[in-house]
């Protein structure tokens, strides 16, 4: 399974935020930091917005900063709602499902089975998980310290 840009940038955006702890970040400073496409991000933290995971605030002095404590983001949901499609395979898709094996086909199970486990593994870790290298990560992104 490969995730898409969005949820990479997703969790990206949420790192990069929460290294900023009470600070305020924003759009141009996560692109600029990250070297990606700032368009993409205003859609990202758009959606990361929509489903409560960042506060958006606009204005001169606007900026965007985490709603919910780093804890209390689990990485295993937020892929769940960022990626559109977790259809390993043809046959996952069921009324578009057109394999002729799918009857007899144990690859189905185990491709079910090692998806179950990708999310186990996610369900593991939170925003806060992600931090833990914190200072290195504050190097690595230039971001000056508070």
């Amino acid at each position: 399974m490969r995730l898409t840009t969005f949820s990479d940038y997703c969790l990206r955006a949420l790192i990069f935020v929460a290294l900023k702890r009470d600070e305020l970040a924003t759009i141009d400073e996560i692109a600029e930091h990250y070297g990606i496409n700032r368009n993409h991000l205003v859609k990202v933290v758009f959606r990361l917005g929509q489903l409560g995971y960042l506060d958006t605030l606009r204005g001169k002095n606007g900026g965007i900063r985490l709603a919910k404590e780093p804890a209390a983001i689990n990485i295993g949901i937020l892929v769940r709602e960022t990626e559109d499609d977790l259809a390993l395979v043809e046959c996952f898709r069921g009324h578009d499902n057109k394999c002729v094996i799918a009857p007899a086909c144990v690859l189905k199970t185990a491709l079910q089975q090692a998806l179950k486990a990708f999310f186990e593994a996610l369900d593991g870790y939170t925003v806060a998980d992600l931090l833990t290298q914190d200072r290195r990560l504050v190097r690595l992104l230039a971001l000056r310290q508070t």
